[in-house]
C-alpha cells in the first residue's frame, strides 16, 4: 500500500490504516482520543472525521497536530516528492523576484476552519499576469496543492520559514 501524505482533509480511519504507530502520537495529544481504542468508534466515527476536525474536537491547533504527525513518519522533510515522482522544488529559482509577487494568501486560518484552500488559491494563479508570483503562507508543506499546481504546469518555489511556516510561490 503506498503510503498517504498526511494533510489536514486526511480521514482519522486512512491515517491509522497507513501509519498505525499514530495511534499512540493522537492519544497522546488529546485525552478525547482515547475513544481510538474502542473498536466500534474506530470503525465508524473515524471514516468520516479528517485531522482538522479532530484537532477541534481535542482543542489542538491543526497546524502542530499536522506537523507532528507529519514528522513522526518522516513527511516533514523538504525534499518530499509528489505523487508523480517530481521533487518539490526547494531552492530559489532564477524567476523569483519579491517585487513580482502580485497576491499573497494566508492559508493557515482556512485550514484551521477545516476549509480546503485549494480552489481558492488555484483561482488567484489564474488571474496572474505573465512575470507576477503568487505566494501562499501555510503550517505545513501544502502537498495537495503543489501536485495539482504541478499537474496545471505552473512553476513552483516551497520556501520553508520554520516547522510550521512555509511559503509557496507560484507563477504561470
Amino acid at each position: 500500500m503506498e503510503k498517504l501524505i498526511i494533510t489536514p482533509k486526511t480521514k482519522i480511519y486512512d491515517l491509522l490504516e497507513a501509519y498505525p504507530q499514530l495511534e499512540e502520537i493522537l492519544i497522546s495529544s488529546a485525552p478525547e482520543f482515547k475513544k481510538l481504542q474502542n473498536p466500534l468508534l474506530r470503525k465508524t466515527i473515524t471514516r468520516i472525521t479528517n485531522i482538522s476536525q479532530a484537532a477541534i474536537i481535542g482543542n489542538l491547533n491543526v497546524e502542530e497536530l499536522v506537523n507532528r504527525l507529519r514528522e513522526k513518519v518522516g513527511q516533514s522533510t523538504i525534499d518530499q516528492i509528489d505523487d508523480s515522482g517530481h521533487r518539490y522544488i526547494t531552492q530559489c529559482p532564477e524567476w523569483y523576484k519579491k517585487d513580482s509577487v502580485a497576491n499573497s494568501i494566508d492559508i493557515r486560518e482556512m485550514l484551521n476552519r477545516g476549509e480546503q484552500p485549494v480552489h481558492e488559491v488555484l483561482a488567484a494563479a489564474k488571474k496572474l499576469n505573465e512575470n507576477e508570483i503568487l505566494e501562499i503562507i501555510a503550517p505545513f508543506i501544502p502537498a495537495p496543492l503543489l501536485d495539482k499546481s504541478i499537474g496545471l504546469e505552473y512553476k513552483h518555489w516551497l520556501d520553508k520559514r520554520s516547522a510550521t511556516e512555509y511559503r509557496v510561490y507560484f507563477r504561470k
